[in-house]
Protein backbone atom coordinates (compact mmCIF):
# COMPACT_ATOMS: atom_id res chain seq x y z
CA UNK A 1 0.00 0.00 0.00
CA UNK A 2 1.45 3.31 -0.72
CA UNK A 3 0.91 6.39 1.12
CA UNK A 4 1.47 9.96 0.21
CA UNK A 5 1.63 12.54 2.73
CA UNK A 6 0.43 15.93 1.38
CA UNK A 7 2.36 18.60 3.81
CA UNK A 8 0.90 21.83 4.90
CA UNK A 9 3.50 23.99 2.97
CA UNK A 10 3.45 25.78 -0.32
CA UNK A 11 3.25 23.12 -3.75
CA UNK A 12 6.41 22.00 -5.05
CA UNK A 13 7.85 22.64 -8.64
CA UNK A 14 5.77 21.48 -11.06
CA UNK A 15 3.01 20.87 -9.05
CA UNK A 16 -0.58 22.92 -10.40
CA UNK A 17 -2.64 23.20 -7.75
CA UNK A 18 -2.99 22.13 -4.11
CA UNK A 19 -5.04 19.14 -4.39
CA UNK A 20 -3.80 17.24 -7.69
CA UNK A 21 -0.93 14.44 -7.22
CA UNK A 22 0.39 12.41 -10.11
CA UNK A 23 1.46 8.61 -9.03
CA UNK A 24 3.68 6.75 -10.80
CA UNK A 25 2.87 3.31 -12.80
CA UNK A 26 -0.27 1.43 -12.84
CA UNK A 27 -1.30 3.55 -9.48
CA UNK A 28 -4.38 5.83 -9.50
CA UNK A 29 -4.56 9.75 -9.66
CA UNK A 30 -5.47 11.58 -6.18
CA UNK A 31 -7.23 14.34 -5.95
CA UNK A 32 -7.86 15.14 -1.87
CA UNK A 33 -6.92 18.42 -0.21
CA UNK A 34 -4.85 18.30 3.31
CA UNK A 35 -4.82 14.59 4.04
CA UNK A 36 -2.83 11.16 3.87
CA UNK A 37 -4.08 10.22 0.80
CA UNK A 38 -3.79 6.36 0.65
CA UNK A 39 -3.76 3.84 -2.32
CA UNK A 40 -5.25 0.23 -2.53
CA UNK A 41 -3.69 -2.37 -4.25
CA UNK A 42 -4.61 -6.17 -4.96
CA UNK A 43 -4.61 -7.90 -1.69
CA UNK A 44 -4.26 -11.89 -2.28
CA UNK A 45 -4.57 -14.09 0.79
CA UNK A 46 -3.44 -18.03 0.78
CA UNK A 47 -6.75 -20.40 2.18
CA UNK A 48 -4.10 -22.05 4.97
CA UNK A 49 -2.30 -20.18 7.20
CA UNK A 50 0.29 -21.23 10.29
CA UNK A 51 -0.99 -18.90 13.27
CA UNK A 52 -1.44 -19.05 16.72
CA UNK A 53 -4.72 -21.03 18.32
CA UNK A 54 -6.10 -19.64 20.91
CA UNK A 55 -8.57 -22.91 21.68
CA UNK A 56 -7.99 -24.53 24.72
CA UNK A 57 -6.69 -27.90 23.46
CA UNK A 58 -3.53 -26.01 21.28
CA UNK A 59 -2.53 -22.82 22.87
CA UNK A 60 0.23 -22.73 19.67
CA UNK A 61 0.76 -22.27 16.40
CA UNK A 62 -1.44 -24.55 14.31
CA UNK A 63 -2.60 -24.07 10.98
CA UNK A 64 -5.59 -22.37 10.10
CA UNK A 65 -8.19 -22.18 7.25
CA UNK A 66 -8.62 -18.68 6.02
CA UNK A 67 -12.39 -17.39 4.68
CA UNK A 68 -13.97 -13.98 4.52
CA UNK A 69 -16.20 -13.02 7.24
CA UNK A 70 -19.24 -12.08 5.96
CA UNK A 71 -22.19 -10.63 8.42
CA UNK A 72 -25.08 -12.79 8.71
CA UNK A 73 -28.61 -11.92 8.15
CA UNK A 74 -30.71 -9.56 9.90
CA UNK A 75 -33.03 -10.51 12.21
CA UNK A 76 -36.88 -9.72 11.27
CA UNK A 77 -37.63 -10.40 14.96
CA UNK A 78 -35.13 -8.17 16.66
CA UNK A 79 -36.33 -5.53 18.90
CA UNK A 80 -35.43 -2.76 16.73
CA UNK A 81 -36.70 -4.33 13.46
CA UNK A 82 -40.25 -5.34 14.84
CA UNK A 83 -40.36 -1.62 16.18
CA UNK A 84 -39.42 0.26 13.36
CA UNK A 85 -42.05 -2.31 11.00
CA UNK A 86 -44.71 -1.25 13.52
CA UNK A 87 -43.89 2.31 12.91
CA UNK A 88 -43.91 1.85 9.04
CA UNK A 89 -47.69 0.91 8.53
CA UNK A 90 -50.76 2.76 7.48
CA UNK A 91 -50.48 6.49 6.39
CA UNK A 92 -47.84 8.82 6.39
CA UNK A 93 -45.34 7.84 4.14
CA UNK A 94 -40.83 7.30 5.58
CA UNK A 95 -41.09 7.54 9.58
CA UNK A 96 -37.30 7.33 10.19
CA UNK A 97 -34.56 8.94 7.89
CA UNK A 98 -32.54 7.33 5.70
CA UNK A 99 -28.70 7.74 5.35
CA UNK A 100 -27.88 9.22 2.34
CA UNK A 101 -24.21 10.85 2.99
CA UNK A 102 -21.80 8.08 2.84
CA UNK A 103 -18.09 8.73 3.08
CA UNK A 104 -16.67 5.50 2.84
CA UNK A 105 -15.93 3.75 -0.85
CA UNK A 106 -14.45 0.56 0.56
CA UNK A 107 -14.90 -1.95 3.55
CA UNK A 108 -12.20 -3.40 5.76
CA UNK A 109 -11.12 -7.31 5.00
CA UNK A 110 -12.33 -9.41 8.02
CA UNK A 111 -10.20 -12.53 7.95
CA UNK A 112 -12.40 -15.64 9.61
CA UNK A 113 -10.03 -18.50 10.29
CA UNK A 114 -11.03 -21.90 11.94
CA UNK A 115 -8.23 -24.34 13.51
CA UNK A 116 -7.87 -27.64 12.03
CA UNK A 117 -6.77 -29.44 15.07
CA UNK A 118 -9.46 -27.93 17.56
CA UNK A 119 -11.82 -26.47 15.18
CA UNK A 120 -11.56 -23.07 17.21
CA UNK A 121 -12.41 -19.95 15.29
CA UNK A 122 -10.63 -16.41 15.44
CA UNK A 123 -11.43 -12.88 13.09
CA UNK A 124 -8.49 -10.89 11.95
CA UNK A 125 -9.67 -7.58 10.38
CA UNK A 126 -6.86 -6.29 7.66
CA UNK A 127 -6.66 -2.98 5.97
CA UNK A 128 -9.46 -1.46 3.49
CA UNK A 129 -8.95 -2.79 -0.35
CA UNK A 130 -11.25 -2.65 -3.47
CA UNK A 131 -9.99 -5.75 -4.56
CA UNK A 132 -9.38 -8.75 -2.27
CA UNK A 133 -8.36 -12.40 -3.31
CA UNK A 134 -8.27 -15.47 -1.47
CA UNK A 135 -5.87 -18.23 -2.67
CA UNK A 136 -6.20 -17.20 -6.25
CA UNK A 137 -3.21 -16.86 -8.67
CA UNK A 138 -1.15 -13.95 -7.50
CA UNK A 139 -1.29 -10.98 -10.03
CA UNK A 140 2.28 -8.94 -10.76
CA UNK A 141 1.08 -6.16 -8.49
CA UNK A 142 -0.02 -6.91 -5.11
CA UNK A 143 0.86 -7.69 -1.61
CA UNK A 144 1.18 -11.10 -0.26
CA UNK A 145 0.51 -12.08 3.22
Amino acid sequence: MAVLNVGRGPPDEGMTSWSKLQLGDDRTLIERRWCVCVVEQMVNIPKERRTFCKGKKCRKHTVHKVTQYKAGKASKYAQGARRYNEKQQGFGGQTKPVFHKKAKTTKKITLRMECKECKAKKQLPIKRTKHFELGEKKKSSGHQY
